[in-house]
């Protein structure tokens, strides 16, 4: 049985951001890069799943720039048997992802699909469930706990009422929530033995695809800072502002 894992390079989640004086996006330049941390979870969980013996082999895919296939190194430090960098130095919309993990899972025959659940950079939320729907597998969303069985696998995922479990049958795809697992941190001895294992490099333009994006982002801007809160002498006054300033009751 084989996972295929994929990971993105975001900002890393302890950095502030600081969007461009021109709006036109967030400052990248000098930043540290780290993996989206769902993916973090969806990579933790396909190598437990190796170490249970349930799983012969794991492969972790990034797509992006040079610099993205750090993401992909630290996949194999902490279990992975081998990576896929797709090359591409050109901002890739969530369907042009979905388009290319597509090929590779034409091509790589998986029996299931890890991802995390959304990036942290742009909140998309949306690349597993477009995969799903081009594979025609299954999916399995928001996922906090799995259980893998012969020929399927048991789901728990996040919904508006609470806690859903539904059985998938395979090959499917499943989108990884931060409650799904605890992710280690790959060992100095792990990091080096990573760098001999093997990892495939493609340029995106070998597979031909229409990867025009089509949502246009007009402008990012800062929160509106938040305003110092104000002490209150009693529960009425309390009360008072809530009803009558705040209107929140």
């Amino acid at each position: 049985m084989k996972i295929l894992v994929a990971v993105k390079r975001v900002v890393d989640y302890n950095v502030q951001i600081r969007v461009k004086e021109d709006g036109s996006g967030v400052r990248t330049e000098n930043v540290k890069m780290s993996t989206n941390p769902p993916d973090d979870n969806a990579i933790e969980e396909a190598v437990k799943l190796k170490e249970s013996g349930k799983v012969k082999e794991v492969v972790a895919i990034t797509i992006g720039e040079e610099k993205a296939q750090e993401t992909v190194r630290k996949a194999l430090a902490v279990g992975a048997d081998r990576g896929i960098h797709i090359k591409s130095d050109n901002y890739i919309e969530p369907l042009g992802i979905a388009k290319i993990l597509k090929k590779i899972v034409d091509k790589e025959k998986p029996d299931m699909v890890f991802l995390g659940k959304q990036a942290i950079d742009d909140d998309c939320n949306q690349t597993g469930q477009m995969l799903a729907a081009m594979l025609n597998w299954p999916q399995g969303t928001f996922t906090s706990k799995v259980n893998l069985k012969e020929k399927a696998i048991e789901v728990t995922r996040e919904i508006d009422e609470g806690l859903e479990t539904i059985e998938l049958i395979l090959p499917a795809v499943v989108t990884c929530d931060l409650r799904l697992n605890e992710p280690r941190f790959a060992s100095l001895p792990n990091i080096m033995k990573a760098k001999k294992k093997p990892m495939e490099q493609i340029s995106v333009k070998e597979f031909g695809l229409d990867l025009t994006n089509r949502i246009q982002q007009l402008k990012v801007e800062e929160p509106p800072k938040r305003k110092a809160g104000i002490k209150v002498s009693s529960v009425a006054e309390l009360v008072s502002k809530l009803k009558n300033e705040a209107k929140v009751i």
